[in-house]
């Protein structure tokens, strides 16, 4: 619990520094306990004693900021990623990182089913469609589905039956193997390493897993490992008939060869919820109907933020009280 403020009205709340805006849910949660400051505006005495420092919508934590804390012990990540910290520099200062854990889980792996459904069915472009008034001027004709059957290789558009290959088979895409399970398809996966407990077929490599899957959903974390994984040659490997899912982060893929092998045939469709420099989206994706856009927004949902949002109040309390921290990140 945060000390109360001091009779004379001057708060003794704990300083916690902001690396951009709060959205209302964390103001109207964290205000009652925390000092809660910009980190751009912070003077020198509170840049100099804060010891917690919130990230809520992505900005790079650069080394450069952490160096300039010298108090600091805590980055709090309001994201299940946290590719946007710098964690090089935590490290070498014993600085603990935390992360929404599974806040954000079950949507994500909702969305991922919907984007799966959306890109196989065409289902915006057939909104699209109806909206223009094209249906009801063409008299019932649907010129899409011919198209999508092309875009494919000729593949079956239903969902039931595909075989998905999942890379990253951690709280999200275990939940998405899960989901399409149901749907009766084939689940395989790649991670780092075979996880004991998944009753799935591990292949030790995406471009392995690609070339025995009909959509690849990307549902692991950003590191320089990871970093535009899926190339061309992964592309390749799933083929005209393939879809590509991407609920993790942009910078898994390559977008340049994406646009190339998508414009070329050489991939059948993909949904993206993410994108290499957001909000920049490649504008060549923009008039592909085998495409599905969205704008980072698979884990949003009020439901989600509010698990968020106690997540890292929970955070915030443990380390205050020198408690353990709720879902500290392995640096």
């Amino acid at each position: 619990m945060a000390p109360p403020a001091t009779q004379d009205g001057s708060s003794s709340k704990p300083i916690v520094l902001l690396a951009d805006p709060l959205i209302p849910e964390f103001e109207q949660e964290l205000a009652p306990s925390y000092r809660l400051l910009p980190a751009a505006d912070a003077d020198e005495a509170a840049a100099a004693s804060a010891r917690a420092l919130l990230t809520v919508d992505l900005p790079a934590v650069t080394a450069a900021q952490i160096d300039a804390l010298p108090a600091l012990e805590l980055v709090v990540a309001s994201s299940a990623g946290v590719d946007h910290i710098n964690l090089g520099a935590c490290r070498r200062r014993g600085i603990a990182v935390t992360n929404a854990q599974n806040a954000f889980s079950a949507d994500a792996a909702d969305y991922a089913v919907g984007l799966l459904v959306a890109v196989l069915r065409r289902v915006a472009a057939a909104d699209a469609y109806v909206r223009r008034g094209a249906w009801a001027a063409a008299a019932g004709d649907y010129p899409l589905a011919s198209k999508v059957l092309a875009d494919l290789g000729g593949k079956k558009i239903e969902v039931s039956g595909k075989r998905v290959g999942i890379v990253g088979l951690g709280s999200i895409g275990g939940l998405v193997a899960r989901r399409l399970a149901a749907f009766g398809c084939v689940i395989a996966y790649n991670s780092r390493s075979p996880k004991a407990s998944a009753p799935y077929k591990f292949y030790p490599s995406v471009r392995e897993l690609a070339a025995e899957s009909d959509v690849l959903v990307l549902s692991c974390a950003l590191t320089e490992e990871t970093r535009r994984m899926v190339g061309r040659e992964v592309m390749e490997a799933l083929g005209k008939g393939g879809v590509l899912v991407n609920v993790g982060r942009g910078g898994l893929v390559d977008e340049a060869e994406l646009v190339r092998c998508l414009r070329e045939g050489v991939l059948g469709g993909a949904g993206l919820d993410v994108y290499e420099n957001e909000p920049e989206v490649p504008p060549e994706l923009w008039g592909m109907d085998n495409v599905v856009l969205s704008d980072h927004r698979a884990v949003i949902t009020p439901e989600s933020i509010q698990g968020v949002v106690d997540v890292v109040k929970a955070n915030l309390d443990a380390f205050f009280s020198g408690k353990p921290l709720v879902s500290q990140v392995q640096l």
